[in-house]
């Protein structure tokens, strides 16, 4: 499948904390070659090549979304998130409601109109808890009847579109599926090299439920035992909001390395060794210190002791259903992995 295929249909994908199956069944069928391990968390795992230190390639299947709590009277349904997002962010949006059945019921997020809020409810901030979705119907037995109950997923109801011009994808859960392409991307380009010609084995890990505690990655590092992770991200944009001088993931002007977030301090030798090899092979990166976030590589580092970087892909409007990333910045994530699984030999490692 051509690369910009293949990242507007994982955007497209059904995949909210918890419910990856589409998601985690795609990436498999993209990488039949290798064979990859499906648990029944349906996390993906595998470890190519013949000897050396393992390095642990990693992106999360999941993406932010929504879970019906309770069906009202009306219809209308309580719910919670699936991941952090903002009640800004979910106002007013489109979802997808994954019923029993297996079919999907489009639905709105509602918050009361304007004509019937009160003068103190017009000054209140947004409130989730306020807030139901509404796929149409009048009546609890309406909704049930379409296959809908306590339990059911939502995702953003979003289509994938790619701007040329731009070199820009518009669609959704960029957070992680982009991550998730450009791991594809980096295993089909090592495999067509020929695993057996690195000097490390190659381990693949594609992860559910991130978004909630960073949950699956666990199993598939308890199962590969890494010794050193490249952790895959779609990363927050501030190129929109910041100050010139404090921005640190700009679309279009590289992957971002992270040198801190709330969750874990990055190695620091590991990180000089990615930003003078990016250097070297002539890869933009952007480098950042973070006061929030917190990924994959936090949970694999204080765990196991993992030396971990993030490769973050800057996306504009994360944990949002409308967001923006750079093809350029997915190429350019790509090429330092690729870079990178070269240059970790054992000596290499060993100095971490």
């Amino acid at each position: 499948m051509e690369e910009r295929e293949r990242i507007e249909q994982l955007s497209n994908l059904f995949g909210p904390s918890g419910f990856e199956d589409e998601v985690s069944d795609f990436v498999r069928s993209e990488l039949k070659e290798l064979s990859l391990h499906q648990d029944h968390m349906r996390n993906l795992s595998g470890a190519f090549g013949t000897d050396g230190p393992v390095v642990m390639l990693d992106a999360h299947l999941d993406e932010v979304g929504l879970i019906v709590q309770a069906i009202k009277p009306d219809g209308t349904m309580r719910f919670l998130t699936l991941g952090r997002m903002a009640p800004e962010a979910v106002a007013a949006s489109s979802f997808r409601i994954r019923t029993d059945k297996g079919t999907y019921v489009p639905a709105v997020v509602a918050c009361k109109p304007p004509h019937f809020r009160s003068s103190l409810e017009k000054n209140m901030p947004l409130d989730i808890s306020s807030m139901v979705l509404d796929c149409g119907t009048s009546s609890k037995e309406e909704t049930e009847a379409l296959g809908i109950s306590i339990g059911s997923p939502a995702a953003p109801d979003v289509v994938c579109r790619y701007d040329q011009n731009l070199h820009r994808f518009y669609g959704k859960a960029f957070d992680c599926r982009i991550g998730v392409a450009a791991e594809i991307e980096t295993l089909k380009r090592l495999e067509r090299e020929g695993f057996d010609h690195l000097s490390c084995r190659v381990g693949a890990s594609f992860a559910v439920q991130e978004e909630v505690g960073e949950r699956g990655v666990l199993v598939n590092a308890s199962r590969l035992q890494p010794d050193v992770m490249i952790c895959f991200e779609g990363c927050p944009a501030d190129d929109t909001f910041s100050e010139d001088y404090m921005v640190q993931a700009a679309l279009g002007k590289g992957p971002m390395l992270r040198n801190m977030d709330v969750s874990m301090i990055t190695n620091w030798r590991f990180q000089k060794f990615a930003v003078d090899l990016a250097k070297q092979c002539g890869i933009p990166v952007q480098q950042s210190v973070r006061a929030g976030g917190g990924t994959n590589a936090a949970a694999v580092n204080s765990r196991f002791g993992t030396p971990a970087i993030v490769i973050g892909i800057p996306v504009r409007y994360i944990h949002s259903p409308n967001c923006f990333v750079d093809e350029r910045d997915y190429e350019n994530a790509v090429k330092l992995a690729v870079a990178l699984v070269h240059a970790l030999t054992a000596s290499n490692v060993g100095k971490l």
